[in-house]
């Protein structure tokens, strides 16, 4: 290569290494990436990391396989780490959004650096303790403790449901929450109460449940037939929630949206499955995923990575409408 570049090979390796500035000519550094181009040359990856103490390897640790949020997320991340031949290890941790262990008993041995989605940082303290990179992935700016932090505008997106039940005349709400001590919902609980609480003629009362359909469906069974007015809108935290608040209101004869509005969180392919379709919030997941690994990839070469929101969108669909006229 120096040959045909007509350099020296201390040039060579220089301008291949990147360490040519200063000590290189612009031209003779071009004439080495041409001669590269020329030859076909290829680094070689495993020599160079060996060299640098890389794995090439980052790990995403996210809350649960069974979410497709979460499955959305790693093929973000995958994508963008494969333009920068890394690899990434998926790891559910065993307790949710509780404490994750580390994986591989010592994860700096076999790490580059450490992506986490939705989760709270002090649930990353033994996979922290190594001294590893940390991105966090919709989880609190506040208290990530990491290199860099890639949000949704979660708030904006609750925003942007209240709006829009409001504009179709809703008054009576009822906010069927996760009952998960996570960041994100908690954006939720306050935003809408923030959004919803002002306003002189709007009630709205918050139901938890467990994040999944029967649980959702027991939780707005009571909700609809408790005592007092019926709410004319369940405002759900996930598509989840949403879609066994749709199984409740059939259950007791209600047409959605006739009879009750619903809407949900996260546009999950579920959210077409169900009928009527739902309103809902789009989360770009694999856009979170990209924005994470893009942000790791520039903490390992030692550039500043700054914090990124990235914006929602409602999907309005079939599952609202017009409050009914009620007596």
């Amino acid at each position: 290569m120096a040959r045909v570049a007509g350099v020296s090979q201390a040039a060579v390796s220089l301008v291949l290494g990147d360490k040519w500035r200063g000590r290189v000519s612009e031209r003779r550094a071009e004439a080495v990436r041409a001669a590269a181009r020329e030859l076909g040359y290829r680094p070689n990856l495993a020599a160079r990391d060996l060299r640098l103490g890389r794995t090439r390897t980052a790990l995403l640790v996210v809350p649960s396989l069974t979410n497709e949020f979460f499955a959305r997320v790693y093929t973000g991340a995958a994508r963008v780490a494969a333009e920068h031949d890394f690899g990434v290890v998926l790891y559910p941790s065993p307790e949710g959004i509780g404490p994750a262990r580390d994986p591989f008993g010592s994860a700096r041995a076999t790490l580059d650096g450490v992506i986490a989605s939705s989760m709270a940082a002090d649930a990353l303290a033994v996979i922290r303790s190594g001294g590893l990179p940390l991105v966090m992935l919709d989880s609190d700016p506040h208290r990530a403790r990491a290199a860099a932090t890639v949000n949704l505008d979660i708030a904006d997106g609750i925003r942007q449901v209240a709006e829009h039940l409001l504009a179709l005349g809703h008054r009576d709400f009822v906010h069927l929450s996760a009952a998960l001590d996570s960041w994100t919902f908690q954006v939720r609980a306050e935003t809408l109460a923030a959004t919803l609480g002002a306003l002189p003629d709007v009630t709205v009362r918050t139901e938890p449940s467990a994040l999944n359909v029967a649980e959702a469906r027991r939780t707005a069974e009571r909700a609809l037939s408790g005592p007092g007015p019926r709410p004319t809108a369940l405002i759900c935290d996930d598509d989840v929630l949403a879609a066994g608040a749709c199984k409740a209101a059939r259950r007791l004869g209600l047409r959605v949206p006739e009879d009750l509005s619903v809407t949900g969180f996260d546009d999950l392919t579920l959210a077409t499955a169900v009928e009527p379709e739902l309103t809902t919030v789009r989360l770009p997941a694999e856009a979170v995923g990209e924005a994470g690994m893009r942000a790791l990839m520039a903490v390992l070469d030692g550039r500043a990575a700054d914090a990124t929101v990235l914006p929602v969108e409602l999907i309005s669909r079939a599952s609202t409408g017009r409050p009914p006229i009620l007596p």
